[in-house]
């Protein structure tokens, strides 16, 4: 009797040993960033808020593991393969230029290892089917920008617009959303160009644009490349509205336009213009509580959507991670399917840029709350009411 006691104690012994060891097995965040190359102004700001996050994560050990990407998507699918393959991360965060994000589905989806990218562009999540179940995104949709800044304009008296953006995925991603909306609010597109992100000159472009006499402009790129086509117009003597997509909301825009981004109009998401947010707004005091955090470790006017966006993933990983455990432990691939699953269960969830609710359908989740106008005023972003 005393033998198969002492068996069972040892049994039990065993068993507190090992659910102990894997109550407390490390998450492994694989994290792709744009940390140099023409998007490192967007890739450095998600970095630097990621590196306030806590250490765990739903009360495990987190490990989080960076690797820059240089803006180049062969390389962001190097990075990812490496993650998954060799350091076995649990989820992957970025990439955040869409060319990456898309190029990254493929190892994502062979893996069964949910991504949470940081891209403005809405191809990566939609249609939710085949590989992409495997993505989510942080960033407000192309769609939803679209909507309020064409809402913005047909409020505004503008009637014709030209266009000019990015010649890839982001670009593309921004004409076709734009043109949906443009045409439910009777706004007429005239004229169409692109341009590349290291384009020393778009002068040929910005002269057939002021040709068609368009009522306002539209620049479609993300970073500081999006400075050019605006200083061309100015020097060339265009007079109308200029507006700029969510990809602008970096204080290296302002620091570089200067005088010739004053006035500039965009759609944006609560970090932005967190300060000057009507009080009402859902999400303010998460906008307000994190743009006040990182500014006072990066420097007065640093917080960026892209920051902002980035900070989001934490409060996501909390929340999909908690549930996750219930299921499987990390560092198993039952684990990584727990984890894609419970990221489609956020409800009224709140994070800095927007307040998030997600589902099979919807790997986004964050609805007009998350949509909002901005200018530039006096070197500042700012919010503009509709």
């Amino acid at each position: 009797m005393t033998s198969h006691n002492n068996r069972l104690r040892g049994l039990a012994a065993l068993g507190a040993l090992l659910f102990a060891t894997a109550a407390h097995a490390d998450i492994k965040v694989g994290i792709d960033l744009s940390s140099t190359g023409p998007a490192a102004v967007i890739g450095i700001t998600s970095k630097n808020a990621m590196l306030m996050w806590p250490a765990t994560v739903a009360g495990q050990k987190a490990d989080y593991i960076f690797l820059d990407d240089a803006s180049d998507p062969g390389v962001a699918v190097r990075n990812i393969r490496k993650l998954i393959n060799e350091d076995h991360v649990d989820v992957i965060v970025g990439p955040n230029i869409t060319p990456a994000a898309m190029a990254a589905l493929d190892p994502v989806a062979e893996s069964q290892t949910p991504m949470i990218t940081l891209i403005g562009s809405a191809s990566v999540v939609e249609p939710q089917e085949g590989k992409k179940v495997w993505a989510y995104k942080m960033a407000q949709t192309d769609s939803a920008m679209a909507d309020v800044m064409t809402r913005y304009m047909s409020n505004h008296n503008v009637k014709t617009v030209g266009f000019i953006g990015f010649a890839d995925g982001y670009g593309e991603s921004w004409l076709n959303e734009f043109s949906k909306f443009a045409a439910l609010r009777h706004i007429q597109l005239v004229a169409t160009e692109r341009y590349n992100r290291t384009d020393a000159s778009v002068t040929g472009q910005i002269l057939k644009l002021m040709a068609a006499k368009p009522d306002a402009i539209l620049i479609a790129g993300a970073g500081t490349p999006t400075v050019l086509p605006q200083r061309t117009l100015i020097e060339r003597g265009f007079k109308g509205p200029i507006y700029q997509t969510h990809g602008i909301a970096t204080p290296e825009f302002i620091k570089l336009g200067g005088k010739d981004v004053e006035g500039t109009l965009f759609p944006t998401q609560p970090v932005v213009v967190a300060r000057t947010l009507p009080a009402e707004h859902p999400a303010k005091k998460a906008a307000l509580a994190f743009a006040n955090e990182y500014e006072a470790k990066y420097g007065p006017g640093s917080v960026t959507q892209f920051a902002g966006d980035a900070a989001g993933v934490y409060p996501r990983l909390q929340d999909a991670v908690a549930r996750a455990l219930k299921t499987a432990q990390p560092g198993t691939e039952a684990f990584r399917v727990a984890l894609r699953n419970e990221l489609e269960h956020a409800h009224e969830l709140v994070v800095p840029n927007g307040v998030v609710n997600t589902s099979a359908k919807d790997h986004v989740g964050l609805d007009q709350r998350a949509s909002v106008m901005g200018t530039i005023k006096n070197g500042k972003f700012v919010y503009l009411s509709q």
